[in-house]
């Protein structure tokens, strides 16, 4: 498997559609995360950049993950495949009978 990043311009203006487009795209995010397909989301403060880290055999397959985000329509995608990703893995504390 390999890691690619793929880096999306967001529109300046966000009208309707796109806020109401918002929830199902978090659903999706969620989703793709869950199988371990999607390993990062992030969003710059300005809210023109979002950036996701993907773990697929293929940038087809990116693209076919991207091509089911809710908000596409309004992402411009560049896909560059990554060497390596590096991530502090999120720990849940170990859970003690004493």
């Amino acid at each position: 498997m390999s890691q690619y990043m793929v880096e999306f311009d967001l529109p300046t203006v966000m009208d309707e559609e796109f806020a109401n487009l918002i929830p199902a795209q978090r659903l999706k995010v969620e989703e793709l995360m869950e199988k371990g397909v999607l390993l990062s989301y992030s969003l710059s403060l300005d809210r023109q950049k979002l950036w996701c880290i993907f773990k697929t055999d293929s940038e087809i397959e990116v693209m076919e993950f991207i091509s089911g985000f809710p908000l596409i329509k309004y992402m411009t995608p560049m896909i560059t495949e990554l060497m390596f990703h590096n991530m502090i893995a999120a720990r849940i504390p170990l859970f003690s009978l004493n």
